[in-house]
């Protein structure tokens, strides 16, 4: 109980449910688990096109031939990748810069993979960056400053839309929200 409460968002009370769920279930389905968390220790790692979490190197997304490969999406996690995958909208490839700039954190920019990223880009083969960091002080913080680095290279930046979710309303939206969703405001 005292390992499982060390992972995020599990308290003493899990903890303890998922430690007697385990005892009740059987052997192979327990070893299974432990057996799934070995893996991830031993054999994910980043992929050295993008830096997604792989078992193989480059990744099924960089090595896959239907990606429009000119399409870069940047993300600053690898669970971002799977959040946007998970629209089966983005047809381009990724690239996780493995967090935002953050200064009073001591995040500066080169502890993340921004030279990778314009590497990238300097190769030619790309035409579009998709700016899709979070929506925080940091994350636009970040967007800002690859921004600045990326305009003089003749490649296309695009940020991605904010305002209103789908199916909110708009009485309970916040003001920045509303002032994201009149700026950013689309023709129908």
């Amino acid at each position: 109980m005292k390992q499982l409460e060390r992972l995020p968002g599990i308290g003493p009370r899990s903890a303890e449910r998922i430690a007697f769920h385990l005892l009740r279930t059987e052997p192979e389905d327990a070893f299974a688990l432990a057996d799934a968390v070995r893996d991830v220790k031993e054999r994910l790692r980043h992929c050295t096109r993008c830096f997604n979490l792989t078992d193989t190197d480059p990744c099924g997304i960089c090595s896959d031939p239907k990606r429009d490969a000119s399409q870069v999406v940047v993300v600053e996690q690898p669970k971002d990748v799977l959040a946007l995958e998970g629209t089966g909208v983005v047809r381009g490839v990724y690239h996780v810069l493995m967090g935002h700039i953050a200064p009073l954190e001591g995040v500066e920019p080169s502890d993340l993979t921004i030279e990778a990223l314009l590497a990238r880009v300097r190769s030619g083969t790309v035409r579009e960056v998709v700016l899709a960091t979070n929506p925080t002080v940091e994350g636009d913080g970040t967007a800002l400053h690859l921004h600045s680095l990326l305009t003089p290279m003749k490649v296309q930046v695009t940020r991605l839309a904010r305002g209103l979710a789908v199916g909110s309303q708009v009485e309970y939206a916040t003001r920045a929200m509303l002032e994201a969703a009149i700026l950013g405001r689309t023709a129908m």
